[in-house]
């Protein structure tokens, strides 16, 4: 290796630090949680906390003014890559917060879920910054076999068991399918760099039909991980089963890594055969509107209620894709990250209202929370304003960025569809509004939860109504992004 090369790959580990930084800390942590005794294992949690904000100032500080590839084209940075892996390690941090009093409610309080989320988001990071079709793979990977794990971390519980069956099967077959239109793709243009792959796509060979088999294959998977119908049945049964701080987990971090994923592959890779797959998520995005807010509404079950959310909210945001123009990934990328950030106070209230065995799953167990508590009736009501679409909270602006986007493409009837199955949407999250406060409460036991994670909901609730008021900031970061 000559000295310029070896500069080369200096630099290149330089951008890596997030990424050796957080895959050495989970190491260490694993090694640290052999060593605690039972009574001590919050201490892991507290760790792993501090690890993804240390991270994320790492990622913070790294100067990032254009897109660089390094590490022989397997890495690249730019500043997508910084948002999202910010967004990233704050989210998951939040979510190790939300999670550990409900561990200990339920004995199940051990290092490995923390663990297996450090290396999940670690595999997150990776896909984020993926400059290859190999790196993005085993970022993928990585991440959904702890997922997988994490699913099934609580033993005891056979329907989380028999869900981690169902994601295992069902998540090894979508992988497979998006490992078979990567192959095709590499046959077509020669390359597994996302670059080379987007400038022979660019010279020549958009309407290939080996391409379009190739990108037929890659949205089976990409619609998978985000849950896009018809790809979408894992969603509600996982949601469901899974120990809820695990729902949360995959609710918000695992749909930031699967939204790199696709801007990876669709806008950046396949820039040149946008007309191709813009036409079959169009398909993706009308189903995942119609029927994740039509069977949402006869759900009982809140988790199930938020899984049949989480599939219309994503038919919203392939809406910014299929536009095919950078205001629609802005639009997109923005929709994303607060979608994100109000599922995460969503299923944190479901959190701070369970307790041992009781899971505070249903939607009735939300009756008369304003004469238990108005604070938290108040926060609940903002999270379902936002979701619903209602101004001024932070929803109203996504909904409002991606309509407008299809519309600068001439997709009037799109624009309306999306429109009209937004007032459908609202009734099932109006409900639980009516439930909080026009209801007598079925439960009246005191809510509990930690200080640190009041403080912490409370915050995150607050900040949705902050972003609602004044979006401007989080739009400046998506359209930066984009530059």
């Amino acid at each position: 290796m000559n000295a310029f090369s070896v500069a080369e790959f200096n630099s290149g580990l330089g951008l890596a630090v997030p990424e050796i930084f957080l895959g050495i800390a989970a190491c260490v942590l694993l090694l640290m949680d052999l060593l605690l005794p039972e009574r001590q294992r919050q201490w892991t949690g507290v760790l792993a906390v501090v690890t993804l904000l240390i991270d994320a100032v790492f990622v913070v500080m790294e100067p990032v003014s254009t897109r660089m590839v390094v590490l022989g084209g397997m890495f690249e940075m730019d500043r997508m890559a910084q948002v999202l892996k910010l967004a990233t390690l704050l989210i998951v941090a939040v979510v190790f917060v939300y999670s550990t009093d409900y561990l200990r409610r339920r004995a199940i309080l051990k290092g490995e879920y923390y663990v297996l989320g450090l290396f999940a988001t670690l595999g997150g990071l990776v896909l984020i910054s993926a400059g290859s079709l190999v790196t993005l793979y085993l970022g993928l990977e990585l991440m959904s076999l702890c997922l997988y794990a994490m699913v099934a971390f609580d033993r005891e519980s056979g329907i989380a068991a028999e869900s981690a069956i169902k994601y295992f099967v069902l998540g090894s077959l979508a992988s497979g399918t998006l490992l078979y239109g990567m192959s095709i793709v590499y046959g077509v243009t020669g390359s597994l760099e996302l670059g080379a792959i987007a400038t022979a796509v660019q010279s020549g060979f958009s309407g290939n039909v080996g391409l379009l088999f190739g990108i037929a294959f890659l949205i089976v998977g990409i619609g998978f991980k985000l849950g896009a119908v018809p790809f979408h049945m894992w969603i509600p049964d996982v949601y469901e089963g899974s120990p809820t701080c695990v729902t949360l987990f995959i609710g918000t971090a695992s749909k930031l890594a699967a939204f790199a994923l696709a801007m990876r592959l669709l806008p950046e890779a396949l820039a040149g055969a946008q007309p191709d797959w813009s036409q079959m998520l169009v398909v993706l995005s009308v189903l995942s509107i119609a029927i994740g807010n039509i069977v949402a509404v006869a759900q009982t079950n809140f988790k199930r209620t938020l899984a049949y959310s989480t599939i219309s909210h994503i038919g919203y945001i392939l809406l910014g894709f299929l536009s095919g123009s950078a205001q629609g990934y802005q639009a997109a990328m923005f929709y994303m990250v607060s979608y994100v950030i109000v599922a995460c106070g969503t299923f944190g209230m479901i959190l701070l209202l369970a307790r041992e065995g009781f899971e505070a799953d249903q939607l009735v167990d939300f009756k008369g929370l304003n004469a238990r508590s108005p604070w938290f009736a108040g926060m609940m009501a903002i999270l379902m304003f936002s979701l619903a679409g209602l101004p001024p909270f932070v929803g109203f602006w996504a909904k409002l960025g991606v309509i407008q986007a299809v519309l600068n493409m001439n997709y009037t009837w799109l624009a309306v569809l999306a429109v009209l199955f937004s007032v459908i949407g609202a009734f099932y999250y109006l409900r639980v509004v009516k439930l909080m406060y026009f209801d007598d409460p079925v439960d009246t036991a005191t809510i509990g939860g930690s200080l640190l994670m009041r403080t912490v909901l409370s915050m995150n609730a607050l900040l949705v109504f902050g972003l609602g008021v004044a979006p401007a900031s989080l739009l400046a970061v998506c359209q930066r992004a984009w530059q």
